[in-house]
């Protein structure tokens, strides 16, 4: 049975093995009082960085190789370890975020629960993408040579925690689960803001590295300076990839510096959205005030610190949508902040709003009230109209946190005029009854160009983590507008295909031998063959 444990050391965990820095420390801060929490983490240098990324590299030979059962197995088991310490980790996680214990612990629900949809799949190994195109010695004019493919894992994994997920994106979470899945030891550095909660997440990983006897180097959890560590890290030969979740800022430099390698490296970085919401005339002929209720809630959820929140909402000008946006008005009035992750997010979502509130043509919809902590601002809606928004960049600005704007449209073409002005985004949501159809497809290609996932008559944020999922979008939404990174699809990020020509059958490996010793579906001559030998 894995243990339940608080203790926190203070230290990178390099290769199993905790590794005090040689540098300056850092704290997290109980963001409600910024008082700084227990106890003070190391940073490392620069060679204990190497020694990380080295041990990644050294434990990738076997890792890769992992047969399907002891591969899922293992990632069975670090859901495992994360849900028995479950307590502890939610504990830390509210005291060094500031998220309520339901939040959390949905949170860590979906991080053991995501471990354990990679470890389904790869038990199925569609991921592999075996393909056969057998010999044909007859064929005429030319013969045919034996062909095959699989997918292979990249490499080492350089992974960065997010601010506003302390589990389901960061240590554990869907870019180390995905990536661990594929078969790529990961280097994780950890976010500053909650060092504790990543150190017993990253014992959880730890301890079942080491009980299934891998090589220690399949995951480390260190800490650093995050602008030098984490440059170093992603231009460090042995890595092969970069996930990462936060600021557009963040996310671009780490871009340039993995594009500027001898050897360039693929970052597949979520950054910046602001999830518009398209209100059609028929969605007002139901009951705006419970509209307006669920538009906000999902602007203020989390004080809005999610990457989905709507940061736009186009509502028609005329009579029903004056009575929406005044019931807006009301809800707003009526929501009190919420604690922020940090200080510095904080000031950031004043920094922004304030230069929204100050734009010619934008107006105060409506505001909340003052939460009872310090870093809990009042949630802000503005309103203004499509002219406006189409004249004034500010207004196209990703404000983190609990604040949205309503722009009001005349017609059909003025909608269709700013979606085509947006930046690629994660969401578009549209809030549609029949009688809007006509309008709505006339909108959804505009919004495939923009967009990574399209809903209707429903809210952006609350994403699900399964198979169809797509949380990725056009930049600057992520980097990379091919992938996603929720869902069992972000496994692809981490692969690359390798075709085997001509090679004896002992020489070939596992997944492409005639036999199918892992019992996969495969791709014969272009035909679906299922496990078993069915087409």
């Amino acid at each position: 049975m894995p243990t339940q444990t608080s203790t926190l050391h203070g230290h990178s965990i390099i290769a199993g093995q905790t590794t005090p820095g040689t540098g300056d420390t850092v704290n997290g801060f109980d963001p409600a009082t910024n008082e700084a929490l227990d106890p003070a983490y190391t940073l490392i240098d620069a060679g204990q960085l190497a020694t990380a990324t080295a041990a990644a590299r050294e434990a990738f030979a076997t890792f890769s190789r992992l047969d399907p059962d002891t591969h899922a197995r293992f990632l069975e088991q670090i859901a495992t370890n994360i849900e028995a310490n479950g307590p502890a980790i939610i504990d830390r996680a509210m005291a060094e975020s500031g998220l309520p214990r339901a939040r959390l612990t949905g949170e860590l629900g979906r991080t053991a629960n995501q471990l354990r949809l990679f470890a389904t799949v790869v038990r199925i190994g569609d991921h592999q993408g075996v393909r056969v195109d057998p010999a044909l010695p007859d064929r005429t004019p030319v013969p045919r040579v034996d062909i095959r493919q699989r997918h292979l894992p990249l490499g080492p994994v350089a992974v960065f925690g997010a601010s506003n997920f302390p589990l389901a994106f960061s240590t554990a979470g869907g870019d180390t689960a995905s990536a661990l899945a594929a078969g790529c030891p990961v280097v994780f550095k950890a976010h500053n803001a909650h060092p504790g909660t990543s150190e017993l997440v990253g014992r959880a990983i730890a301890d079942a590295v080491a009980a299934f006897d891998l090589h220690p180097g399949v995951f480390s959890l260190i800490y650093g300076p995050g602008r030098s560590i984490g440059q170093a890290l992603v231009t460090d030969p042995a890595i092969k990839a970069v996930g990462f979740t936060g600021s557009r800022s963040g996310g671009m430099a780490l871009v340039a510096a993995a594009a500027s390698r001898p050897e360039p490296i693929p970052v597949y970085a979520e950054m910046s959205s602001i999830n518009p919401v398209f209100v059609f005339p028929g969605a007002l002929e139901d009951d705006v005030d419970a509209l307006a209720s669920a538009f906000v809630t999902s602007v203020t959820g989390s004080s809005g610190q999610l990457c989905t929140a709507p940061g736009l909402v186009f509502v028609p000008t005329g009579e029903a949508g004056d009575r929406f946006v005044a019931a807006i008005s009301g809800t707003v009035a009526g929501a009190p902040g919420q604690t922020m992750l940090t200080s510095g997010i904080a000031g950031s979502w004043h920094s922004g709003v304030d230069a929204l509130a100050a734009q010619a043509g934008v107006d105060l919809v409506g505001r909340g009230a003052e939460g009872a902590t310090e870093n809990a601002p009042a949630p802000a809606v503005f309103g203004t109209t499509v002219d406006t928004f189409l004249a004034n960049e500010v207004l196209h600005a990703e404000i983190f946190g609990a604040a949205s704007l309503v722009i009001r449209y005349a017609d059909a073409a003025e909608l269709t005029a700013a979606a085509e002005r947006l930046e690629g985004q994660l969401t578009a949501t549209l809030q549609l009854r029949d009688g809007d159809r006509e309008l709505a497809a006339a909108l959804i290609p505009v919004l495939e160009r923009k967009v990574g996932r399209i809903l209707a008559n429903g809210w952006p944020t609350g994403v699900e983590v399964g198979h169809a999922m797509v949380h990725g979008g056009p930049s600057p939404a992520t980097s990379d507008s091919r992938t996603t990174s929720v869902g069992s699809l972000a496994i692809e990020r981490f692969l690359r295909p390798v075709a085997y020509q001509n090679l004896p059958d002992e020489l070939l490996p596992a997944p492409l031998q005639e036999s199918n010793p892992w019992n996969l579906n495969r791709r014969i001559d272009g035909r679906i063959e299922l496990a078993g030998g069915t087409a």
